[in-house]
Parts: C-alpha cells; structure tokens; sequence
C-alpha cells in the first residue's frame, strides 16, 4: 500500500457512510487531543469509509466542551481532564473495545523539567486507564516532535544545536532535560505490560494545519496578525531574522501526519519503530510571507528588522487586544479573544531560527510515500481558518 492519498486535500474528502446503521466496525480508536491540531485531523480522517483498517470507530478526547468547528466530525466526544489520574479512569476505562490510541496533545509549562513531570504524568494516567482495561488494544501512535533533535525552547532560543541537520531517526538523544524522551519512555515500559503491543513514534516539524485551540498553530497566529494589519492600515512586516527569511524552511501537513499515524497503525512493517513526518519538500519564509499577503489583501511589508534588531510578536501583539475586539465585531466572525488565536510565543521562536530540516528516508523506505505540496497546503488551510470564520 503506497500511501492511499498521497496528495488529497480537504476538498477531495471522500463520502461518509457513519448513517449506515448497519457499518460494522472493524477498528476502535481513541484520540487523545481531538480538538488539537492533528488531533482535529485524525478526527475527519478516521471515519472515512476508505480509510485504511476501517471502518473506524472513534473516540475523542480533550479538555474543554467540543467546539463548533469540530462539531460535524461522526466522533464520540468525550470531555475529560487528563490531568486528573481519577477522572482519566472513570472516563477512558470503560472503552473497552478501543484497538488503537492516537495521543496527540501535550501541556506547556514554564520550564523543561515542568515538562516533563506534567506531561508525563498525562501520558501516563491515560495508559494506566487504557490498558489494563482493553483487551483488544493493538497499537499506540504518539506524536512528539522535531525537538527531539533540539532540545527545549529554551535551547532553540538561545541556539544550541548540538546535532547537525538535517535530522534522521538514528541521532542520539541529547543531554538534557526533553519531555518527548520522557514521554517515549513512558510508552516503552508501559507496552512491555501487554504481550503483542506495538507502537509507532512521529516527530513532526512545524505543523500546518487547522485548530484555534492549538497551542503551536503558527498558521492562524500568522493569519490573525495579517488581519490586525489589514484593519490598520498597516504593511505586513516578517517579524522574523534575516536567516529565517532567506533559509530554507520545511513543514508537516496536519493531514499527512494523521495519515502518517494511521499508516503506522496499521501496517506491520512500521511497528515499533519512530520516524520523521514532513512535507517532502523545502520552502522560504520569505516567499510565503507573499502569498499570505495576497490572502489577506494587505500590502507585503517584507523582511523588517530595525535598528534594535528583530521585533518580537509578543511585544507586538500585547496591546491590541482591542483591536482585535473590534475586528470579531465588525466581521462577524467567531467571538475569540486575542490571547485565544495568538501564539506569538511560538511564532517568535519559529521566526527566529534558521530551517531545522529533516529527512523522510525511513517513512519511505519503510513504504509511506505521502507528501504535500507546501504552498498549496500554506493556503488550503489559510482558506479553512477563513471559512471556519476565525479570521475575516
């Protein structure tokens, strides 16, 4: 199998067949932050009558009340706080046909071995929940990503790579605090408890796709920002350096690193192993930056970098908050607050480094032959946080 759409985007979406009451389910799945933003794309996917295993059954997992953009997806949404090891266990235990869990959802903490100790007590209160109590279980897919290579936010700040790009399964961990190595460790020891239990590591870069709840969604911060502009008056000036702006950069499609995990989950071939999951081919910031100048019919401000060197969003973004008010407002569009759709934290840190790259070898030597065209994928999701009435 050689990937089943290697190429499909939202429009392509094949026809659902969820109002057959006579479908039998051939797979159970649980998705482990469903409102984020590959968890948002795992959700459209699995049920699809073609897709790979299925027909799917699918669980949802995530924190707050299902939100109206995720809402059409034919998903058992569950509300749960994950933190909690009590109401993880009450909740998730009684699915006891799930085959396959998908977790996909993380918690930002002020430092790296906050991190760790966080996330990793997630990780584990839903594996404790799940596998003692599903007898079916097949195979867990989790999704870390590209700081495995890097280190912490803190180290891709102050710039201290340690591995060359660009990066392949093989490197060795670094010497330092990660909760992805804390996460991955987790996940060795707890599979080893249930006899025929695999699983699959996917490390993405940064990712393209759709979800307001996303706490790395680069794309609608990168959207809001435009439209802030645009209401101003204001040229769109990239807030990044001058090596971001001229490097060559990669990304992964939200789509493809669902399909990616799905094809994990279900191939033999891929069990037990990690990889690298990107697009497939290269791109520079400094040429999107027009395309979303042209989505947004705003005048293309270019590379800007003044005399106190790179501006930061965060600076940037602090007090327009009202302006932002006033934009919802105006346009009609969904009612959010500017602290809701604005990462400029991760923007900032995206913006401010060179391309990290990696290499899809493995994926593909191993049969997975997805891909993505980048600026098609930059725009198609552009035109889907429009459409979802984030952005005007």
């Amino acid at each position: 199998m050689s990937w089943w759409r290697s190429g499909f985007v939202g429009a392509a979406r094949r026809k659902l067949e969820d109002n057959n009451p006579s479908r039998k389910y051939q797979k159970f799945a649980l998705i482990i932050g469903v409102t984020g933003i590959v968890g948002n794309s795992l959700a459209e996917i699995l049920p699809l009558h073609d897709t790979p295993g299925g027909p799917w059954k699918v669980y949802g997992v995530a924190r707050r009340p299902r939100p109206p953009w995720n809402a059409d997806y034919p998903i058992d949404y569950i509300q749960c706080d994950i933190t909690d090891p009590e109401q993880t266990q009450s909740k998730l235990a009684p699915l006891m046909d799930l085959t396959h869990l998908f977790y996909v959802t993380w918690a930002n903490c002020a430092t790296e071995p906050e991190n760790c100790e966080t996330n990793g007590k997630m990780f584990t209160n839903v594996l404790n929940a799940v596998i003692p109590n599903a007898p079916n279980l097949q195979h867990i897919c989790l999704q870390t990503g590209r700081k495995h290579y890097i280190g912490s936010f803190e180290a891709i700040l102050a710039k201290k790579m340690v591995h060359d790009p660009p990066f392949h399964e093989d490197l060795p961990r670094l010497d330092s605090p990660n909760f992805y190595y804390t996460l991955e460790d987790i996940l060795f020891k707890q599979v080893g408890k249930k006899e025929g239990l695999t699983w699959s590591v996917h490390r993405p870069g940064v990712i393209f796709g759709f979800s307001p709840y996303s706490m790395m969604n680069i794309l609608t911060s990168l959207c809001v920002y435009a439209a802030i502009c645009k209401h101003e008056g204001a040229p769109l000036k990239f807030p990044g350096t001058k090596e971001a702006w001229n490097s060559y950069s990669d990304a992964s499609d939200a789509d493809l690193i669902a399909e990616h995990q799905i094809w994990a989950a279900v191939d033999p071939i891929a069990r037990n192993e990690a990889f690298n999951i990107s697009n497939g081919d290269v791109f520079k910031w400094k040429h999107l930056w027009s395309l979303l100048a042209e989505q947004f019919e705003v005048e293309n401000g270019g590379f800007w970098e003044d005399e106190e060197g790179k501006r930061s969003l965060v600076e940037m973004m602090k007090d327009k908050g009202g302006v932002w008010d006033e934009i919802v407002k105006e346009k009609g569009i969904l009612g959010t607050k500017l602290e809701e759709v604005g990462g400029w934290w991760f923007v900032d840190i995206v913006l401010s480094n060179e391309g990290m790259l990696d290499v899809m070898n493995k994926s593909k030597e191993h049969g997975f032959l997805g891909f993505r065209n980048s600026k098609s994928c930059f725009v198609s999701w552009i035109d889907k946080i429009k459409c979802s009435k984030i952005v005007p």
